[in-house]
């Protein structure tokens, strides 16, 4: 029994590439467009959005969002969320409508095809080098600037699998602050569960999330930045542990 469960998350993970890759491939034309200039990101983003959505039921995972509050359009907003899977990505993108840019580890840049538009559409840090993320904050005021919002995963690396929620880096709340923007809790329960890092693990089922209230960074300062740091953190971890 335990020889066809390793044969089946051999080929589950097989499965993911290939849908990772298919929509790449038939909307290549349509994502290079998509790309050549920053002004056309919410184009970009809508096909980021079909890619998500097919590769999620493609891997057969009923995913179910809970909102406590939705994003208005054509506003800003910092979205964070804990961070266990590869299809966090994904979640993420379904969850939100709001176009927005993802602040993501280069190390992702080298998957083959998807790695390709991944670098021309997010903003990549290499959590090593302080000049590395002194340029991804420039780079993400200037999105912001353009109305776009911005997602991080603050936890920065994917924690260990008996971690349930790593500490929080600084970074998002910061840039939050700084622009004040509200920051929007995320909560992503079974993705872990589903597909985590972990090769010989994971299958199809239920997948949820939640968007929690907003927390409004008006008037705050920088001073405050633990303290908001600490407040989403407990907002996600009492989440999970319920």
């Amino acid at each position: 029994m335990k020889f066809f469960k390793y044969i089946f998350w051999i080929l589950y993970r097989i499965w993911f590439y290939i849908l990772v890759a298919i929509p790449i491939i038939i909307l290549f034309p349509f994502l290079l467009i998509s790309i050549s200039r920053e002004q056309w990101y919410p184009f970009f983003f809508k096909l980021a959005r079909i890619w998500a959505r097919f590769i999620l039921i493609g891997m057969g995972f009923i995913f179910k969002i809970k909102r406590d509050q939705i994003p208005q359009k054509k506003a800003s907003y910092m979205f964070v969320a804990n961070h266990t899977s590869m299809i966090d990505i994904m979640l993420m993108l379904v969850a939100i409508k709001n176009p927005f840019v993802f602040v993501g580890k280069k190390e992702l840049a080298k998957i083959p095809l998807f790695g390709f538009f991944y670098k021309r559409t997010c903003i990549l840090v290499d959590r090593s080098s302080p000049q590395s993320r002194q340029a991804v904050f420039l780079r993400a005021q200037r999105r912001l600037k353009q109305g776009l919002s911005i997602c991080i995963f603050p936890e920065g690396g994917v924690p260990d699998e008996k971690i349930v929620l790593d500490t929080f880096k600084d970074g998002a709340f910061r840039l939050a602050i700084n622009h004040q923007i509200p920051i929007v809790p995320i909560t992503f329960y079974d993705n872990k569960k589903r597909f985590s890092y972990i090769f010989f693990s994971g299958g199809p089922g239920h997948m949820r999330a939640k968007v929690h209230k907003f927390i409004s960074t008006k008037n705050l300062m920088i001073e405050d930045t633990r303290q908001i740091n600490e407040q989403v953190h407990t907002t996600i971890l009492n989440e999970l542990l319920g």
